[in-house]
């Protein structure tokens, strides 16, 4: 069994996360560059299995796409020539910000810490995918 990876993408950075080989639990694995975002997951499904790519869904509060959607869209676009072969789903990333402020809180990560962007990508890329694999084991 490969590993799930999610992606919260952003027009600067986008996060990303990845499951176990048995696809139950959900880790950051970093934060990369937008621009370079295809090639590193390139590079990173040769030395590992993956099945899904799951990216985060931008909406509205009125299930309407949000503005950032025109990028995502053509970020998958080119994800999907790139890589062929590993199918793309899309999955709701409402609140997936707040809820991974709220973990560095709760996490008693200092002011610094918690102002990093990077990290807070990177940890909503692991709720979105934490809450993929939950909606799936209903």
């Amino acid at each position: 069994m490969g590993r799930i990876l999610a992606i919260d993408y952003g027009r600067k950075r986008s996060g990303i996360a990845v499951t176990d080989s048995l696809q139950v639990i959900a880790t950051g694995l970093t934060t990369v560059p937008s621009g370079e975002l295809v090639k590193f997951i390139a590079d990173y499904i040769k030395t590992e299995p993956v099945e899904l790519f799951v990216v985060g869904l931008p909406k509205q509060m009125n299930n309407q796409p949000s503005e950032n959607m025109q990028y995502i869209k053509a970020f998958v676009t080119h994800l999907q020539r790139t890589i062929p072969d590993i199918p793309v789903q899309y999955y709701d990333e409402r609140f997936t910000s707040v809820l991974a402020h709220q973990a560095m809180l709760d996490g008693g990560l200092k002011k610094k810490k918690r102002q990093d962007k990077a990290l807070v990508d990177q940890i909503s890329a692991t709720i979105i995918l934490q809450s993929y694999l939950e909606s799936k084991r209903i």
